[in-house]
């Protein structure tokens, strides 16, 4: 495995990366962004969330320390939260069945999950509860986001008056999502399966953003993901409000009207902005004060919630 020992600005002196996994006795499914993926058997596969930063749909060249588990961790909090309400994609099947080697183990740390082989659905499920990023652009130019009408007057970052649901495509690496309509999703997945991929993402949004509420964070928004098994029941998968699947907001320092401090990459945006790149492959180097602060807020965004 290739690893990264960070210094400098980073705060948690015994931390190490892992920037890319390496386990030959299994086959290789995919390489993400952020995930590989690999086969176990006919039902099962093992999912490994490296530290690797995905910024503009750029893979960026340094790892951010401790990130993968921190979102691993994050997940599972959630998908036992939320199993009440939707069955989810991790397995029983222990970890060391999957990787007997004890030293590898080590190495993956909080980062691997075995979880079910699920036949994945073509869309992300995005619900808004705040006017950001996009949606506030879209807001902006046309009065409404992905084609909802909204009220006239809001400002950046408003809460809406309620949350709403606007679909996207699944985009490869290094390509960008597009935002689809209700019906669109409709056509991809039968009116019967859209509908419930729309209605249980609001429910888990809705229910999730209100526990975090009470722990100091606002969810703005987020994505979701569903697959299905060979019966058809519906299952979360993937990962599931996360600060790499979500916009989490401090909620002592929220404003409307301004674009509020986040609890992600953040700091690294901003110091992306500032550079003479076209957003496109290979991605910049970060200074070792932003890799820091970035690893700084991932790690407060899971002791707030979790109390980890």
């Amino acid at each position: 495995m290739r690893r990264f020992r960070p210094t400098g600005a980073i705060t948690m002196s015994q931390v190490e990366s892992l920037y890319q996994s390496e386990l030959p006795h299994l086959r290789l499914i995919n390489r993400g962004k952020v995930r590989d993926i690999y086969d176990v058997d006919e039902d099962h596969m093992l999912i490994v969330t490296s530290d690797r930063l995905s910024a503009f749909d750029v893979i960026l060249p340094q790892p951010i320390p401790g990130k993968g588990e921190v979102l691993t961790r994050v997940a599972n909090f959630w998908f036992e939260r939320t199993r009440e309400i939707i069955p989810n994609h991790l397995s029983d099947k222990p970890l060391e069945e999957v990787v007997p080697d004890a030293a590898q183990r080590a190495r993956l740390g909080d980062r691997a999950l075995v979880v079910r082989k699920l036949k994945p659905l073509p869309v992300e499920a995005i619900v808004r509860g705040y006017l950001i990023g996009s949606g506030w652009k879209d807001y902006q130019r046309s009065g409404g986001v992905c084609g909802i009408a909204l009220p006239a007057g809001l400002r950046q970052a408003d809460k809406l008056p309620e949350a709403i649901y606007t679909p996207s495509t699944k985009a490869e690496v290094g390509e960008h999502d597009e935002n689809i309509s209700f019906e669109q999703t409709v056509t991809l997945l039968g009116r019967e399966l859209a509908e419930q991929v729309r209605d249980v993402s609001l429910r888990i949004y809705s229910e999730c953003a209100a526990y975090a509420r009470d722990k100091g964070i606002i969810i703005a928004d987020t994505k979701f993901e569903f697959g299905q098994d060979a019966n058809g029941t519906l299952y979360l998968i993937d990962e599931v409000l996360t600060p790499d699947s979500s916009r989490f907001w401090p909620a002592d320092q929220y404003q409307p009207g301004i674009s509020p401090p986040s609890y992600d990459k953040q700091y690294v945006r901003d110091y992306l902005e500032t550079l003479d790149w076209d957003k496109t492959p290979p991605g910049p180097e970060l200074p070792e004060e932003i890799i820091g602060k970035t690893a700084d807020k991932y790690r407060e965004a899971e002791s707030r919630l979790t109390g980890a």
